[in-house]
């Protein structure tokens, strides 16, 4: 699913325009992203959680040359999905 087809089942399913569940959508991931940004956990209970973690700083290769480098720490998004959705998936 692409995020035109979530628009799409987002209007159907609350029952208004495709416009009103685009900028709603998109109201939602950016309010995520911002969280993100300021190092805040979001939670959807039931759904699942969002929150950055932390790659440490670490030795790696160039798979071309075999060469050894050094790989910077960065963070990163992740997402662990809830009960509920764990569950309605299997």
């Amino acid at each position: 699913m692409n995020k035109s087809e979530l628009v799409k089942a987002i209007a159907e399913k609350a029952d208004v325009t495709k416009d009103v569940a685009q900028r709603a959508l998109d109201a939602t991931t950016e309010a995520v992203t911002e969280a993100l940004k300021a190092g805040q956990t979001v939670t959807l209970v039931g759904f699942g959680s969002f929150q950055v973690r932390e790659r440490a700083a670490r030795e790696g290769r160039n798979p071309k040359t075999g060469e050894k480098m050094k790989i910077k720490a960065s963070k990163s998004p992740s997402f662990k999905a809830g009960k509920l959705l764990k569950d309605a998936v299997n």
